[in-house]
């Protein structure tokens, strides 16, 4: 029973963050803050620019900057695994060495030791790999 209530707020969590992050990349939501900010600087001089009306920008900007921060990288982190899962199939669904699949887990000290042992098999300069002869054998 617990297992799926947590489930359940994960799921709700999961589409409220990707609906918020979502419609937070839409030219309106940019409009609307820059409404916000003009209408906050116009009703600087009404309110004597007192620290109160300071202190509504300040603390309204925080709270959601705050917030926002935690949506966003759930989003990215969802979407990055997503993204993973894809790339790790394809490697395994194609002639690809395998022996990559899984290595974003790896710390990055491993993950420079296989780029620069890479680097080192780097084919020469020349013809793309691939491309065929005249004779029909590969070059």
């Amino acid at each position: 029973m617990t297992q799926q209530v947590g489930s359940n707020i994960e799921r709700g969590f999961t589409r409220f963050a990707g609906g918020v992050a979502k419609a937070t990349g839409r030219p309106w939501a940019f409009a609307l803050c820059v409404a916000s900010v003009v209408v906050w600087a116009l009703t600087g001089p009404v309110l004597h620019f007192s620290e109160t009306w300071q202190l509504i920008i300040n603390t309204s900007t925080t709270i959601v900057t705050f917030l926002m921060v935690f949506l966003i990288q759930s989003t990215q982190n969802r979407d990055g695994v997503a993204l993973q899962v894809k790339l790790d199939e394809l490697i395994r669904s194609s002639r690809a060495r395998n022996t990559f699949v899984g290595i974003e887990h790896l710390t990055e000290a491993e993950v420079d030791a296989i780029l620069a042992k890479r680097k080192k098999r780097k084919k020469p300069a020349g013809r793309a790999p691939g491309r065929r002869q005249r004779n029909g054998k590969k070059t």
